[in-house]
């Protein structure tokens, strides 16, 4: 019971930061947003993928965009732990009754919810700005978005526990997470030999390739994914992950 209970605390907390700064999600997506507008209007006359001209760069870079949100959303709300463990809230955690695990999956619960809620806005605002969802197989969307926010929430909790202070943390996210996102198969397709290397080993690969297959009902359309990174793959890959990084947030925290 005493672990449901910081389960549920914790996630709960998540949420109310969320009711008292609005501004953080409005911030998560409007960034994103300006991003698929501006970035997308301007690669729509030279975007071409081999074998399959029907795939517009606002559509195949939408996908993307929703992975930044999830990134985004990961990487501000882990941030937070390193100001409780300053302010001494989260040595109040460690002492309360309760496992090491359910601290780690209280916190990544939290922050799914808030990276799937911020998800699921921007979804909402890209049916109106013209993106597709004829084809969409919702119940396989909502499971990636869940499977991908928990797999970014669990690697963000394990970098911010390691990192001494905020500057750190940003320094980690600059010189990982985002390189990472460039190399998934966000803003292009992998067409090189050491790109596709890459996105096979890339867990944010593995939620762009799940997203795209998602919207198209089941296989991600020709050409703007590694064909290896199959529906099924991506799932297991996402979950796999998921739990070997909670696994290891909850060792960080026994180990101090």
């Amino acid at each position: 019971m005493s672990n449901w209970r910081m389960i549920r605390v914790l996630f709960v907390r998540e949420l109310l930061k969320m009711v008292k700064e609005p501004s953080r999600l409005v911030g998560i997506i409007v960034q994103p947003l300006i991003f698929w507008v501006v970035i997308g209007s301007g690669f729509v006359p030279s975007f071409r993928v081999a074998d399959n001209a029907s795939l517009g760069y606002q559509d195949f870079f939408f996908v993307g965009i929703i992975a930044m949100v999830i990134l985004f959303s990961a990487i501000f709300s882990t941030i937070t732990l390193i100001d409780d463990r300053n302010s001494g809230f989260m040595q109040a955690v460690l002492v309360a009754p309760g496992g090491r695990f359910a601290l780690v999956l209280g916190k990544v619960l939290g922050i799914s919810a808030l990276a799937m809620i911020q998800a699921s806005l921007l979804i909402m605002i890209g049916a109106l700005c013209g993106f597709s969802m004829a084809q969409t197989d919702w119940a396989l969307l909502v499971l990636f978005l869940l499977l991908g926010s928990m797999a970014l929430a669990s690697l963000g909790f394990v970098f911010a526990w390691g990192s001494s202070s905020t500057a750190a943390y940003h320094a980690l996210m600059g010189m990982i997470l985002i390189p990472l996102w460039i190399l998934s198969g966000a803003m292009f397709p992998p067409d090189t030999a050491w790109m596709k290397v890459v996105v096979l080993v890339n867990p944010i690969a593995w939620l762009v390739s799940g997203l795209r297959a998602a919207f198209a009902g089941g296989v991600a359309p020709l050409g703007s994914v590694v064909p290896a990174l199959t529906m099924d793959v991506c799932l297991i890959a996402l979950a796999i992950f998921a739990a070997v990084m909670i696994g290891l947030g909850s060792w960080l925290c026994r180990k101090g």
